[in-house]
């Protein structure tokens, strides 16, 4: 996702300089492309006909690379879903131009002017895109929920299927989705609920234009039916998980609880919102009552969501049993494998241990040197999201200078002292001897810097 929407483009420039500095790649070599038009006219051969199943998409309305279809139905008291995934290894072979490129990226990459994809667009948005204008070929998984929320891979399997409808979070209505839609999403809520799961979903920060015509960021209110088809993904994900663990094979996303520094940096933020949390109260308690529709709240959750020790990959191991601290269960990616190279080997996985045949070696040899490369992706994608910040950061601030706020710090290590400013989803360095983690300040703000993406501020005077 990008980390900034910028609707009215005042960031083009800086974003330019962005992408020549993480060396964003602005094409794909011309052999990849001529490798994905002979792919993206490959007829499919080893997939099923379901194309009477009623596929639906559901994504952002400008979204062309779909990644799921979904279809749901009752099954006595439990709830079948059907989670139709783009089957990208069905275009891309072991080694071929197409995938060479795409483990250079491992990622598609975001920025709030555009993406840059892991494949071509002949086939992300094309061939492999689950788009309702004809057979696609898909992986579908039948997943079982329970009434508690429990799930189950019941079947996994190629096949052919047809999207009735490209449905966007901006205009969907509830008739236009399957009638059983919000109710297993409310089933994965109460589960998340039951194993103390402490995923956060804030919503994207906005360059707004102000009255007075300078810039805010402000945030972009998320749909509800954003968070119910998360809880789809996720169902499918946990699902996935449990038969690849159970089966000694598999690439797992881990990621270990906030540190106590963390929490502590939180509390400082929370506090320099004005929001209470009771010392008693911990994290995963807490962060469960905010509320996405309240600026300051919203900001607190972008904080949280930035605050833990950062997931990563990690093959099955005898030796380290696979943990995700936010989903409070063992967990992958499977269901994004236009825009995340891992997701192509797990759903090749998948699809081998659920039809009795072995794991291909190629798979398990790409499950050992995924986590460097994807690793590496997750960087390079995290570094260009806070450019992106900083960069947004000072355009909105840009001609403020020698305005006061009001800030917290937040925590203090060699580089000084980190603050967070009261009134606006703004975490900077300042120079501020003797503080401590919790001082409140009154800062000044000395420059703002589109070009260089910095700040600077000074203190002025106690905040309390």
């Amino acid at each position: 996702m990008k980390a900034v929407l910028d609707p009215d483009c005042v960031l083009a420039h800086g974003l330019a300089a962005i992408r020549s500095q993480y060396q964003v790649p602005p094409a794909f070599p011309q052999p990849v492309l001529e490798a994905a038009e002979i792919a993206a006219r490959r007829i499919p051969g080893e997939h099923v006909d379901r194309t009477d199943i009623p596929f639906v998409t559901l994504d952002p309305a400008s979204a062309t690379d779909l990644d799921q279809a979904l279809a749901i139905e009752a099954s006595g008291n439990d709830l079948l879903l059907r989670y139709a995934i783009a089957d990208v290894a069905w275009f891309v072979t072991d080694g071929d131009p197409i995938d060479a490129e795409a483990w250079r990226r491992g990622t598609t990459l975001y920025l709030p002017d555009g993406k840059a994809s892991l494949y071509p667009p002949i086939l992300s948005e094309g061939a492999a895109s689950l788009l309702p204008d004809g057979p696609r070929p898909a992986v579908i998984f039948t997943v079982r929920v329970a009434p508690d929320g429990a799930v189950k891979l019941e079947e996994a399997e190629r096949a052919l299927v047809r999207s009735r409808a490209k449905l966007a979070y901006e205009t969907v209505v509830d008739s236009e989705l399957p009638p059983q839609f919000a109710e297993l999403a409310r089933r994965i809520a109460l589960a998340e609920a039951a194993r103390g799961a402490s995923r956060v979903d804030p919503p994207e920060q906005e360059v707004a234009r102000r009255a007075d015509g300078g810039y805010a960021l402000a945030f972009r209110a998320r749909h509800p039916s954003e968070d119910q088809n998360a809880a789809l993904s996720l169902a499918a994900n946990l699902a996935i998980a449990e038969v690849l663990q159970a089966h000694h094979t598999g690439l797992f996303r881990v990621m270990a609880e906030p540190d106590a520094a963390a929490v502590a940096r939180l509390r400082n933020s929370a506090r320099a919102f004005g929001i209470a949390w009771p010392e008693a109260l911990p994290l995963e308690r807490f962060r469960d009552g905010l509320d996405a529709a309240d600026p300051h709240q919203a900001a607190l959750m972008l904080a949280i969501r930035r605050a833990g020790q950062g997931a990563s990959y990690a093959p099955w191991s005898a030796d380290a049993a696979p943990w995700h601290a936010a989903v409070a269960a063992p967990y992958v990616h499977a269901t994004a494998p236009l825009r995340r190279l891992a997701d192509r080997y797990v759903i090749r996985a998948t699809l081998a241990v659920m039809n009795g045949r072995p794991v291909p070696d190629a798979v398990s040899d790409a499950f050992a040197r995924l986590p460097k490369v994807m690793g590496r992706a997750d960087a390079l994608s995290g570094q260009i999201d806070r450019a992106v910040i900083d960069l947004a950061e000072a355009v909105i601030l840009d001609g403020r200078e020698g305005e006061t706020f009001a800030a917290v710090v937040t925590d203090v290590d060699m580089r000084g002292a980190r603050m967070q400013l009261s009134d606006l989803p703004v975490v900077t360095r300042i120079d501020a001897p003797g503080a401590a983690p919790g001082t409140a300040l009154q800062v000044k703000l000395v420059d703002a810097d589109p070009a260089k993406r910095a700040l600077q501020f000074e203190a002025v005077g106690d905040g309390a």
